[in-house]
């Protein structure tokens, strides 16, 4: 469960550190929220290291489908746009990757 946690918890640090830069160079806001951004970022790489993994390549791999669902639901939420059926298809397979990825029996 602290596993999936930081997993979730560091998707939205990712997406918010990342949406700071993409609001100062692409949607005209103050390069002031750069600022925000790169500590959203920095949290966001501790938070991967809180995962219980072995190897960090499989733990970076299985957040790649936290990632893609976080993302979903920031286009959903934050930017308004209703996510369609392939987002959600599209959603539903990463997480199943990333479940067999990190929960595999090894």
């Amino acid at each position: 469960m602290q596993t999936i946690l930081a997993y979730i918890a560091a998707a939205l640090a990712e997406i918010a550190g990342c949406f700071a830069f993409w609001a100062w160079l692409k949607s005209g806001k103050s390069v002031l929220w750069v600022i925000p951004g790169i500590v959203s970022l920095i949290v966001f790489a501790w938070l991967l290291t809180r995962v219980d993994a072995a190897f960090a390549g499989r733990a970076y791999a299985a957040y790649g489908g936290v990632y893609i669902a976080a993302s979903i639901f920031w286009l959903w939420v934050v930017e308004r746009a209703v996510p369609d059926r392939w987002d959600l298809t599209g959603m539903v397979i990463c997480l199943l990757g990333a479940g067999i990825i990190l929960f595999a029996p090894r």
